[in-house]
């Protein structure tokens, strides 16, 4: 039972799950077909599927939105979220609960790991972070993966808007001192599905494709294997204010999944794979330097 099958990341957890070796059958729903936050939907769609198993991927991600939308962030990632944990754990369902680096606290210039400080410094961060005490605390054998600046090739993200304004404008600023990793959704995806298949112990696990950059070295990244001339200047935070904080610094340790699930691709590999299904978007293999 995938929820929130509507999205990049939903829609790759399809893709994985029919890939994988456990014959499943698939039963994915997007937001009008299941509202998390509404008991009744819940009940009408644990009685059809009878899933096994339940990947949530639905929550209200809009985070400079979320600032003068807080009932409606808190609704889908606390109320949802805590509502969809219990009733797995009531039936004896697995559960596997997608999270954010915007959780941690924004203090660090190392890796992040899955016990280093939680915070929230935005609307967005807060919901999340209470949601995921919520799946937690309502099915303690749930897991909970942490992610960071997911796209795909398709759907609302960093790398499709960026060829899209790439191709559109003769110039760009893209802020340069915010320092992450890229996650490729269908990477996630398959990687949750190894976890929850896997038996390792429940709890908090981070994941995000290996290597670091900023989100000017991600645009100007997208630009090359797109062929796009168009000139990208960095530019500092304070340049682009928005309404919603974003962590300065949340590259992921992912060494605890990697136990389980392997060592995540490199950001450049995953981005090439992603952009070779895009057309027109002959991408070279060559990483970074």
């Amino acid at each position: 039972m995938i929820c929130g099958a509507g999205g990049q990341l939903g829609q790759k957890l399809i893709g994985a799950a029919k890939a994988a070796p456990n014959d499943w059958r698939i039963f994915a729903y997007n937001r009008s077909s299941l509202d998390i936050t509404r008991p009744e939907d819940l009940r009408v769609a644990f009685a059809e599927a009878r899933p096994d198993i339940c990947f949530n991927a639905a929550a209200y991600t809009a985070v400079d939105r979320a600032e003068s939308e807080p009932d409606k962030a808190a609704a889908i990632n606390i109320d949802g979220a805590r509502r969809l944990a219990a009733a797995c754990h009531e039936a004896g369902i697995a559960f596997v609960h997608f999270s954010t680096d915007y959780v941690y606290d924004d203090g660090y210039n190392r890796p992040l790991s899955e016990t280093d400080r939680t915070l929230g410094t935005s609307v967005y961060a807060r919901t999340k972070l209470q949601g995921e005490n919520e799946v937690m605390r309502h099915h303690p054998g749930a897991y909970v993966i942490r992610t960071s600046w997911v796209y795909a090739e398709y759907g609302q993200n960093f790398v499709r808007t960026m060829l899209r304004l790439g191709r559109e404008r003769e110039e760009l600023g893209i802020v340069c001192d915010q320092i992450g990793s890229p996650t490729y959704a269908a990477d996630l995806a398959a990687a949750a599905m190894q976890l929850s298949a896997s038996g390792a112990k429940p709890g908090v696990y981070n994941f995000a494709n290996s290597g670091v950059c900023s989100w000017y070295d991600l645009a100007k990244a997208v630009h090359a294997l797109a062929g796009i001339e168009c000139a990208v200047r960095p530019i500092m935070t304070s340049q682009y204010p928005t309404p919603a904080k974003r962590p300065f610094y949340s590259v992921l340790d992912t060494r605890k999944i990697a136990a389980t699930v392997g060592t995540p691709r490199h950001w450049h590999e995953a981005l090439v794979a992603c952009m070779a299904k895009l057309p027109r978007h002959a991408a070279s293999a060559t990483p970074p330097a």
